[in-house]
């Protein structure tokens, strides 16, 4: 089993890392922060993983396409998870988050579609966001790229499955990272990285196409997206405003 994962060094990727890594398994891992990703191989090899790193920013499309496709050709990649992503946070612009959240992930996978669809086999797991479900005034960049992270998948799925190929999209709600870290706000059902990665692999080993969690926060985001706007956003306004 190989695994390609970005985003790889904190939060849920590191969780998923820490789950999956076992004898017989090559984890193929991204992370933009040198010292801390070289932490999560050092225990995912303690693990009895084979792990190969790579230090690198998927802002950078091109390094990221050389990479996923020269891993995929040292062994066929059975699990691609475009995981790395940024917060919305004041400093960062709206252009930067839609860089990574949205553009990152697609060419992430892009590469690797058409090797697997070859094959005709293959896992492409895309991690959105319960915020893709809302049009946030607080958070507008946030939300539109995990939204369009989403509708790809969505839209891409169909296409792949002709060709043996799956792919899940995953929408956690608040997960204890270090991104979340710096909110400044309640998170309702707030859980941490490992039982947010434990949801995950359950979900992906089930074959579910969309896996999102926790269900209140879930059902809370569809609601208030189907509100109409002269309701939803006096609601959502009186969250600090995150860009």
């Amino acid at each position: 089993m190989h695994r390609l994962i970005t985003g790889a060094s904190s939060g849920i990727g590191r969780a998923l890392v820490a789950r999956w890594a076992r004898p017989g398994t090559l984890l193929s891992l991204q992370g933009r922060d040198r010292a801390r990703l070289e932490e999560t191989a050092a225990a995912a090899a303690l693990a009895g993983a084979e792990v190969d790193i790579r230090s690198l920013d998927v802002r950078d499309t091109g390094a990221l396409a050389a990479w996923a496709s020269e891993r995929d050709a040292a062994r066929p990649v059975d699990m691609v998870v475009a995981n790395a992503g940024i917060a919305g946070n004041p400093g960062v612009s709206g252009a930067e988050i839609m860089a990574v959240n949205a553009v990152g992930k697609i060419a992430t996978v892009e590469p690797l579609l058409p090797r697997m669809a070859a094959r005709r086999q293959g896992h492409v797991v895309l991690v959105s966001s319960l915020a893709s479900f809302l049009a946030s005034p607080t958070g507008p960049a946030y939300a539109a790229s995990k939204a369009a992270v989403r509708r790809y998948g969505e839209g891409l799925r169909p296409r792949l499955a002709r060709d043996g190929v799956r792919l899940s999209v995953v929408c956690p709600g608040f997960v204890d990272t270090p991104l979340t870290r710096v909110n400044r706000f309640p998170m309702p059902f707030l859980m941490d990285a490992e039982r947010a990665a434990e949801i995950i692999d359950t979900g992906l080993q089930a074959g579910r196409v969309r896996i999102a969690f926790p269900l209140p926060t879930y059902l809370l985001a569809r609601f208030l997206g189907l509100m109409p706007a002269a309701l939803r956003d006096p609601i959502l306004m009186r969250q600090p405003s995150k860009e």
